[in-house]
């Protein structure tokens, strides 16, 4: 999952305004599915994803997420 999440970024990175590379943040959503062989399948990625703290796991996962972005 990871080399799939790397190599997507790194197939639109071409088309970020190269003088803003360096204070570009971006929070990507993917989706992805699992098969009966155990092997991940990238079905979208969004933009704009939804950071709402619905439940314990996402209150927990997402503030940290937020706060090692900025370290």
């Amino acid at each position: 999952m990871r080399r799939i999440a790397t190599d997507a970024v790194k197939s639109c990175y071409h088309l970020l305004d190269p003088n803003r590379r360096p204070h570009n943040f971006e929070v990507f959503g993917m989706d992805f599915m699992i098969d009966e062989e155990f092997q991940p399948w990238l079905i979208e990625i969004n933009t704009n994803p939804c950071l709402e703290l619905a439940c314990p796991l996402l209150a927990r996962i997402i503030p940290s997420m937020l706060e090692n972005a900025f370290k």
